[in-house]
């Protein structure tokens, strides 16, 4: 066989194999660990941010987003849609409403968290604390099991 069918049909495998990779691929790929979120928001100086363990930010952001940097959440009664890994409402946070953190709402998708982070800790220096996340009220609150929210990682 000459080289150059070789050199094609190699070509071919290796565009089939690329495509079939692709479909292989979860959708949810953007979603991040549980220790990596921890990680990321120790780095961020949510441990014991305004007296608020990093279990508790940890346990949010898992009941919030299931980890999902990029999950963007339509209100069923279309009064905000929430961004992000804290799923931060426009209405009151990002560009779409307010914008009481000075920030677009697409910023608040970056897997990096940055921008997440200092608008969570413009919004947990309310009058509501993490009682601003309902979620955190119903899940994290009044648990006593937050400790597993960090148990295996390394910080």
């Amino acid at each position: 066989m000459p080289s150059a069918v070789r050199s094609l049909e190699k070509m071919k495998a290796s565009v089939v194999l690329s495509l079939l990779s692709y479909l292989v691929v979860p959708s949810d790929a953007r979603v991040l660990g549980r220790c990596r979120v921890a990680k990321k928001l120790q780095e961020g100086g949510l441990s014991d941010f305004d007296g608020y363990s990093l279990e508790n930010w940890v346990c949010l952001a898992y009941f919030e987003s299931k980890f999902n940097p990029s999950a963007v959440y339509d209100n069923l009664r279309g009064d905000y849609t929430g961004y992000g890994l804290f799923q931060i409402r426009n209405n009151d946070w990002c560009d779409h409403g307010k914008n009481r953190c000075h920030v677009s709402c697409s910023a608040l998708l970056n897997p990096d968290l940055k921008k997440t982070i200092e608008c969570a800790k413009k919004i947990v220096q309310g009058k509501d604390g993490m009682g601003a996340w309902p979620s955190w009220t119903l899940n994290c609150q009044n648990s006593d099991t937050l400790a597993r929210w960090l148990d295996g990682c390394i910080l």
